[in-house]
């Protein structure tokens, strides 16, 4: 599910923001393997901002619990020295962002249904109301001087009639700045209405801007990078490509951002553009990993998401230069670090930091290494079994290089062949971590050896691997999970005669496509998969033109080649469709048609959907109801 400039396709994983803690692995008589029911008592910790005075770390803690809403969360602070954690009292559903020079809470606060600008002080958390925009506001941004906040926000009325009609148009985001005292209010660079990312200049006078065509009405990805003040625009270049993050650097004279030439949309390159104006340059063309995206400290510092095959670190660029920074043993770095945005605070980093066994949590800078502060969830699994996680190699069937990610029961024994599934992520331009990850542990404790492959197409190895998917996916990207399944088999660790595979969203399209391809799985399940490529692409929330940019009126044939609604006669498998009845980035009807067509012809399929559900569900119940489902559908027909 990829929400901004960096994933635009499907999305990571699904439930990557829920890989919560296990205690260390410790077999005992009294413990368990990992179940559904010990799903609800998951909690994470992240880190959010730090203090203005460089003492105190805000985090949130999030969990699902056991019915309602899901992700969950509460606010806490800690010392940067890992004591004193408290948690805050806030009013309920103010979403904290940062830190006001004077040590308040700003973020984002509900009035009425729309979300608008607040501050709450830490001594006696009564709200202060700071905007009332009429469609309300999507994020506020602190200047360094900490005298002003940028504002990202829908510049138009909302709809008299919006109870009773949609009206289909694009989606608007303009900038708008005001006082932290809600004085000087004004909308700034309002030619500007596709602003995806921005960036306060150092000296808190200018905001650089990145502003993308929408979808609807342009079939291709431009990208407009702009410097605004109060008194106008200046464009510095137009991009005919996507970008992720934004950051100032050397002094303010140039603007550096993540970026890709290649047929796909995940920026995978740090590019450098002069703020005096000019054509960016590519400043990492040699790089095997990937730059997902980036963004900068008030101190100039700027910080890289690096991945590295399944391992994700940070980064740090300066003078043209792009080196590693921090790494967490053994698991990742979660996403950029945490700090302050203020110009006059210490510079103090906070990073979010998870492995297979523990799920995140908020780490500071100890020496040269990072030093784990929190410990949600270390407790929460306390009586659940582990089994081992390691990274593997292999070979696809055209000699292509591989990576992926085992996790064994935790019973596991060497030379014992046992149920297996192959789990092929979203994205699909995306990548599994070595984290802990929910679907892989809640089958394996079901007695399966899981596999999830990188496939081509995957971050982390370069952009020619990434981009080997483009117009591929069908061929490449399958034969590389096909050929995780034989390398699982070769290490004796799969029983050929109990092979299943499972996968959501673009892993939802390797299930249904699978199917169509061979019949050596006895079970399948397909989570939000696309199944018909002719009509997916133009009908998704999101562009997805890094599958196939022709044009399908010019020949549908790119677009049905790998369509698995044109091969259901050759499925066997039995199969499972999972999916949200409010799916905006793969519609509904692309797993209703799928299903429809596979029934009518007698094959052994179910469909179920969940009210009101996005791309994944957001209800508790619905979750457990997936899981439920997948668990059911694995006992039943891969026994």
């Amino acid at each position: 599910m990829k929400t901004n400039a960096v994933r635009f396709l499907l999305g990571l994983f699904v439930l990557a923001s829920l890989a919560c803690a296990a205690a260390p692995r410790v077999f005992a008589a009294d413990k368990h393997p990992f179940s559904i029911d010990d799903y609800a008592a998951l909690r994470s910790a992240r880190a959010v901002s730090i203090s203005p005075d460089g003492r105190t770390i805000l985090y949130r803690v999030s969990f699902d619990g056991t019915a309602g809403p899901a992700d969950k969360h509460e606010w806490h602070l800690m010392d940067v020295s890992g004591e004193n954690g408290r948690k805050l009292d806030l009013p309920e559903h103010f979403e904290p962002s940062g830190f006001t020079k004077d040590g308040s809470l700003y973020g984002i606060y509900p009035v009425g249904k729309l979300p608008q600008l607040a501050i709450v002080p830490l001594g006696d958390g009564k709200l202060v109301q700071i905007l009332s925009l009429p469609s309300g506001i999507r994020s506020a941004t602190i200047s360094p001087d900490g005298t002003r906040f940028a504002v990202l926000a829908d510049p138009r009325k909302p709809d008299p009639l919006a109870a009773v009609r949609t009206i289909a148009a694009p989606d608007e985001t303009s900038l708008y700045v005001v006082g932290v005292n809600g004085s000087e209010p004004g909308w700034w660079c309002p030619a500007l209405v596709d602003v995806a990312e921005i960036a306060w200049s150092p000296d808190g006078s200018q905001i650089a801007v990145v502003s993308m065509w929408p979808k609807a009405g342009h079939h291709d990805v431009h990208s407009f990078v702009d410097v605004c003040s109060s008194i106008g625009m200046r464009r510095l270049a137009e991009i005919p490509d996507a970008t992720s993050g934004l950051a100032w650097t050397s002094g303010g004279k140039e603007l550096v951002f993540a970026g890709t030439t290649s047929p796909v949309l995940t920026p995978e390159h740090v590019f450098a553009l002069p703020v005096s104006g000019g054509q960016p340059v590519d400043r990492t063309p040699d790089l095997a990993g990937t730059a997902i995206t980036l963004a900068a400290d008030p101190h100039g510092n700027v910080w890289v998401e690096m991945h590295k095959g399944v391992v994700t670190e940070t980064y740090s660029y300066r003078d043209g230069k792009l080196e590693p920074a921090y790494r967490w043993p053994d698991g990742i770095v979660q996403g950029l670090p945490a700090y302050s945005l203020l110009s006059s605070a210490p510079a103090v980093l906070a990073f979010n930091v998870q492995d297979p066994s523990h799920c995140t949590n908020v780490a500071v800078v100890a020496g040269a290494q990072l030093q784990k502060i929190t410990h949600e969830g270390d407790d929460a699994l306390a009586n659940v079994n582990l089994g081992e996680v390691k990274a593997v190699h292999c070979t696809s069937k055209d000699g292509t290089k591989l990576e992926g990610i085992a996790t064994f029961p935790a019973d596991y024994a060497a030379g014992k062949k046992y149920s297996f599934l192959v789990l092929p992520h979203g994205g699909p331009e995306a990548n599994d971590e070595l984290n802990f990850d929910l679907f892989a542990r809640l089958v394996a404790g079901m007695g399966y050896v899981v596999l999830q492959p990188q496939y081509r197409g995957s971050t982390g190895y370069g952009a020619d691997f990434l981009a080997a998917i483009y117009q591929h996916f069908g061929d490449r990207a399958y034969a590389d999970v096909d050929s995780a399944t034989d390398f699982a088999i070769a290490q004796g660790w799969a029983d050929p005669n109990r092979l299943a595979i499972f996968g959501w969203s673009a892993g939802g399209f390797m299930t249904s496509w699978t199917v169509t391809q061979t019949h050596r799985y006895r079970a399948a399940i397909e989570g939000a998969g696309i199944t018909d490529w002719l009509s997916f692409i133009p009908t998704s929330d999101v562009w997805q033109t890094d599958y196939d940019a022709r044009f399908q009126e010019k020949d549908p044939a790119p677009m049905l080649q790998f369509s698995a609604v044109m091969h259901v006669d050759q499925v066997t498998t039995p199969l499972l469709i999972l999916h949200g009845e409010a799916d905006a980035r793969v519609p509904t009807f692309q797993g209703r048609e799928f299903y429809v067509l596979l029934a009518e012809r007698g094959k052994t399929v179910r469909m179920v959907t969940y009210p009101g559900s996005p791309h994944f569900p957001q209800i508790v119940e619905q979750r457990r109801d997936v899981f439920t489902e997948l668990e059911n559908w694995l006992k039943k027909y891969n026994p």
